[in-house]
């Protein structure tokens, strides 16, 4: 099933999400509002605001609260699109140049705060304070994650554990501040509420898992940006913790690690998880993730929305980018 297929029941709303990010970009200051729109006119695929609509759909559908809601949360992870560049001095994104690109660094970090705040200012808008709290809990669980990312650049000695603990701040929690905030804003049961934020929370990390595998098989085309931009970056993603658990001696991560500088560890270090059983290990992982996030769905509404998110779980297991 195509995307366009699972979001049906929520399509019409989802144009309204993005005439809210569209007003969101229109200010006085003409440079502003260009950056602005630059960073949301290419949105993706647009699944943050997709799972609010669609766990508000389950229980009560305020659409008046879900729709700031889903803006909001897109704009978070907008947000923090343009600061992981910034900070990653990244200069390809979605195939387009990124803001500290086009603009540079210190606009691109000043944009990516004015984001926040904007988002931040959505989220009122519902009028819910424990959608308001949930959203500021999850920016400071963001943003720590961030900085472990960054403190652990170059690292080879990592776990898997560590691996989960980062993906689980940097992914996983915005996923669950969407399906939990749309559960809330549609007055759901406690218990709903529950099972929902799970489902987002093992939805992230699928989704994440899923994104590191695609940096080692995807095309440049596929993906947008350079295959491998996680490695020179640093950034120790499962498939290559399992090159190194697998070949801990002669291995390309390790030698990029400890000589930043050679390029041709990074298309080694491809090549040798491209031809091993690294990627359907790291597929199994996210299958057995996407299982969890849909094992509990069966204690909500039999409605036709639930098996809307059971699609969507195998969705992001298949998706090539």
């Amino acid at each position: 099933m195509q995307l366009s297929e699972i979001y049906e029941p929520i399509q019409e709303d989802l144009v309204k999400v993005e005439e809210w990010l569209k007003i969101t970009s229109k200010v006085e200051f003409h440079r502003l509002s260009e950056l602005l729109g630059y960073s949301l006119e290419d949105g993706g695929k647009r699944i943050r605001p997709g799972l609010t609509l669609l766990s508000g759909k389950l229980y009560s559908y305020d659409i008046s609260s879900l729709l700031p809601m889903a803006a909001a949360v897109e704009l978070m992870h907008t947000s923090t699109l343009v600061h992981d560049d910034a900070i990653d001095n990244s200069s390809v994104r979605r195939s387009r140049p990124t803001i500290n690109k086009m603009w540079g660094e210190d606009k691109a970090v000043l944009l990516g705060d004015y984001m926040f705040a904007k988002a931040g200012e959505l989220a009122t808008e519902t009028q819910n304070l424990q959608v308001v709290k949930l959203f500021s809990q999850t920016l400071m669980i963001i943003s720590s994650g961030q900085l472990v990312e960054s403190f652990d650049a170059f690292n080879p000695e990592q776990t898997r554990e560590h691996y989960l603990e980062r993906i689980s701040s940097k992914t996983a929690s915005l996923f669950s501040l969407a399906t939990e905030s749309g559960a809330v804003l549609s007055q759901a049961p406690e218990e709903a509420v529950k099972v929902l934020k799970e489902y987002g929370y093992n939805l992230g990390i699928a989704f994440q898992v899923v994104d590191d595998i695609l940096d080692f098989i995807g095309s440049e085309e596929e993906m947008g940006k350079p295959i491998g931009s996680d490695l020179a970056q640093g950034t120790l993603t499962l498939p290559a913790m399992l090159l190194l658990e697998r070949y801990p001696q002669d291995n390309p991560v390790k030698r990029l690690f400890q000589d930043r500088s050679k390029q041709e560890n990074i298309k080694l270090a491809i090549e040798s998880v491209r031809n091993s059983s690294i990627i359907p290990d790291c597929y199994k992982l996210a299958s057995d993730y996407c299982a969890t996030a849909c094992h509990n769905l069966e204690q909500l509404p039999d409605k036709p929305t639930r098996q809307t998110l059971i699609e969507l779980a195998h969705y992001i297991v298949r998706r090539k980018r």
